[in-house]
């Protein structure tokens, strides 16, 4: 039987991304995307936050731990993996669901030169929120 395993999210990160190595230098990042569903329900329209748990690799790893902060969207591309393991203080199984990056896109506009990473909305307001939109230059518009 033909089995697909391909997962396509695009969020905000819900922590800064957390950089480790292998013991034989491989680069690891784990940090956590949220992605927000709206729906109409008999009340009104509600939303949905869903969190997820990802890991990329290798040079990946570097480039969204160099860039990204908590609040930053991407938009990934990877496959789900499945980690099970003995609780070592209860001894019970347990198990989650990880999303293993394979590609990864920045969103939003492009950063200034040694300024901090942006967040949403294109900037990053540690304490403060805005709503407010910076205009865009000619060079950052796609198409």
């Amino acid at each position: 039987m033909a089995s697909y395993n391909k997962v396509m999210l695009m969020g905000n990160l819900t922590r800064d991304p957390e950089l480790t190595y292998t013991a034989n230098g491989q680069a690891i990042a784990k940090f956590g995307i949220a992605t927000n569903r709206k729906f109409k329900s008999g009340d009104g329209i509600k939303e949905e936050v869903t969190f997820v748990d990802c890991t990329a690799w290798t040079r990946t790893a570097e480039v969204i731990c160099e860039h990204l902060r908590k609040g930053s969207p991407i938009f990934i591309e990877g496959r789900l993996t499945f980690s099970s393991w003995e609780d070592k203080t209860t001894g019970k199984n347990r198990s989650k669901l990880d999303v293993t990056v394979e590609r990864m896109q920045f969103i939003g506009g492009k950063q200034d030169s040694g300024s901090a990473p942006r967040g949403n909305q294109g900037q990053q307001n540690r304490g403060k929120q805005s709503r407010e939109m910076e205009p865009l230059n000619d060079s950052e518009i796609p198409f």
